[in-house]
């Protein structure tokens, strides 16, 4: 019997870089053009909130795992007979990569700084806190989607390979 863990690594890896590309295009094509529609203070209210629920262990595990997994998927894929898949497995470890350096460096220093702001029920002007926010909050969310989506065509191509 062959060793299932390089086919399961990267259905795993493929599975997560889905749903997380699936995550970051519905907050750019639905969620941010909805808030858009909103007033200044909703929309620092609804966003410091989103912020919050968005953190926790099942998003965790999908916004995690699939680096990991894919790192695991590429470890996996280093046998000579399997190293068909692993150029892309790699592309899409990369692709991966990005999104999280994009998160840590901007998209949750801007979501702390939010925060920092205060209720949105007490700052006198919540204008220029979303200024500061959302413009650039979307734009680096939008490489993020763009990012996540190129690590799944990656792996979806690498299981292609088998």
């Amino acid at each position: 019997m062959s060793d299932p863990l390089p086919t399961a690594a990267l259905f795993a890896a493929t599975l997560t870089a889905g749903l997380s590309a699936g995550l970051f295009f519905t907050w750019a094509n639905a969620v941010m053009p909805g808030l858009r529609r909103v007033d200044d203070r909703a929309f620092v209210a609804v966003m410091r909130r989103m912020n919050v629920a968005i953190v926790n262990p099942l998003f965790l595990v999908v916004f995690l795992g699939a680096p990991v997994l894919t790192a695991v998927a590429a470890a996996a894929h280093l046998d000579p007979q399997r190293r068909d898949a692993l150029p892309w497995i790699l592309a899409g470890l990369g692709f991966g990569l990005a999104v999280l350096v994009v998160t840590f460096t901007v998209n949750v220093p801007l979501n702390n700084a939010l925060d920092a702001a205060g209720e949105p029920d007490t700052v006198a002007d919540a204008a220029p806190v979303r200024a500061a926010f959302e413009s650039r909050w979307v734009r680096w969310n939008v490489l993020r989607a763009v990012s996540a989506a190129a690590a799944l065509a990656c792996l979806a191509w690498a299981a292609a390979a088998y």
